[in-house]
């Protein structure tokens, strides 16, 4: 069910807005109708909304403006553009400025309804992200654990129980996935908490010296070692080790590891004399450790200590409600550490939310760090992110099919021709299937047979095939 909206309608025309408060009443929402910006503005002083929506041209102030005023009243506020006159120009200056969406007059009265419902939908993602962020600081004071999807969820309520307790825990997960996190969590929130937590990437440190790191050495044990040196095992004593990685491990060092496990006991290297430390182990691995058992690389006695609570850690791409959160997140970092109102324009959102993150989270953060440092102007474009997120477009949930993106779009071409060629792309690139087609232009498909039908489109794959559209010279001028 759609997330009931507080929404204000904003046209120079009432009749206009008599129209849309009465289709989305139908929906559930609680909405008023102005046609004076002032007295609009005053009312959002008086009693926030959730969403404006409002016409690009009107007398006295115009939409942008209003907008403008309406943010510094309340900078959270979603904004819908509405315009008859449309050119490419005034769409990218109304999505720079932050609108959610720009609709073009006339246009279909579900098309209005599915963009208020997208932004019902991202203002409750929002939210909850917000409620879950702060039962978890509650809980685990530690901001950087960002979810609303279901199954992280359940996963938090795994992390939530086995805190509190003192037995081992594996979490599995591909690389990327924040293992490193919620091991974090997993210690500050155990009666362990007013100790240390040591991480240590076993696979990033040669055999030998991993062995040295965690259990220490005797001046002399080795070349180089010119003093006695203490191992991770001592330092974290009362607190907690976190092995990334344990998968790397080789067998001599697993049997170590072992006694570890089971009495607590180890011996630095070189050394005869057996030292105690009382750690509680938190283990990571993104490597199918069962089948490294069958193949004789990883002992099942050592697995089975580690593995008393498993916690198996979903990819990005299996909770893509996580998407939009995580964006939110890494820009906020970003304008914090800037001081930079850095935006993202709706191309590249949906780009960043149609790929398949095979890198993870990680991989999310990168994108984003990349693409901050490569735009202009502080508004994030499609071709400012990594090259392999801008040439990949889903094909269909869980198939995706690198995009031609060597023809960027011309600016001087009026909104309904840029439209009208985005519905020849999409139905060329899933051979007429309208389903999908309407699925990757983000329409239903209604909205999609509407715009064909507007624009005298074929609804079948044409014998002759299409003509390509034309690209004005630089004499053509806007239709505004």
């Amino acid at each position: 069910m759609t997330t009931a909206l507080k929404i204000l309608i904003l046209d120079d025309e009432p009749k206009m807005g008599r129209i849309l408060s009465r289709i989305l009443k139908r929906e559930g929402h609680d909405v008023s109708a102005s046609s004076d910006p002032s007295e609009t503005l005053g009312q959002i002083h008086d009693s926030p909304v959730d969403l404006a929506i409002t016409d690009l041209k009107m007398p006295g102030m115009d939409g942008l403006e209003f907008m403008r005023q309406a943010r510094k009243i309340q900078p959270n506020l979603d904004v819908i553009m509405m315009t008859a006159y449309a050119t490419a120009e005034t769409a990218v200056e109304t999505m720079k400025e932050g609108a959610f969406d720009y609709l073009i007059k006339p246009f279909p009265n579900e098309e209005m309804v599915m963009v208020v419902s997208r932004v019902a939908e991202r203002r409750r993602l929002r939210d909850e992200n917000r409620r879950l962020k702060e039962t978890l600081s509650n809980r685990f004071n530690h901001e950087q654990i960002i979810s609303v999807s279901h199954n992280m969820r359940e996963v938090m309520k795994r992390v939530g129980k086995v805190s509190v307790s003192e037995v081992s825990v594996l979490l599995r997960g591909e690389s990327g996935t924040g293992k490193e996190i919620l091991a974090t969590a997993i210690h500050e929130h155990s009666s362990r908490s007013e100790n240390i937590l040591i991480r240590i990437n076993c696979g990033a440190l040669p055999e030998s010296l991993l062995e040295s790191e965690l259990f220490g050495h005797i001046k002399g044990a080795f070349t180089g070692a010119v003093e006695t040196r203490k191992g991770l095992f001592e330092e974290a004593d009362g607190g907690s080790i976190f092995l990334d990685e344990i998968g790397e491990i080789s067998p001599a060092l697993q049997v170590r590891l072992l006694r570890v496990l089971q009495s607590g006991e180890f011996q630095r290297v070189g050394d005869t004399q057996t030292l105690h430390a009382d750690v509680r182990i938190i283990a990571a691995t993104h490597r199918d450790l069962e089948k490294m058992i069958e193949q004789g690389e990883f002992r099942s006695d050592l697995y089975y200590r580690l593995n008393v609570v498993p916690i198996m850690i979903p990819p990005l791409r299996d909770r893509p409600e996580d998407i939009p959160a995580l964006i939110d997140h890494f820009l906020g970092r970003i304008r914090k550490k800037s001081n930079k109102n850095i935006q993202l324009a709706k191309m590249a959102f949906d780009r960043l939310t149609d790929y398949d993150w095979p890198g993870n989270i990680r991989e999310l953060e990168n994108a984003i760090q990349h693409a901050w440092v490569m735009c202009e102007e502080n508004i994030i474009q499609v071709t400012d992110l990594p090259v392999v997120i801008q040439n990949t477009l889903p094909e269909t949930p869980g198939d995706r099919k690198p995009r031609d993106n060597s023809h960027p779009i011309n600016t001087q071409l009026t909104l309904d021709e840029i439209e009208k060629k985005a519905l020849i792309d999409a139905l060329d690139a899933v051979n007429y299937n309208h389903t999908r087609a309407a699925q990757r232009l983000g329409i239903t498909r209604r909205m999609l047979g509407y715009r064909l039908d507007k624009y005298n489109l074929p609804r079948k794959i044409p014998n002759h095939g299409m003509e390509p559209i034309s690209v004005p010279d630089s004499s053509h001028k806007d239709k505004s």
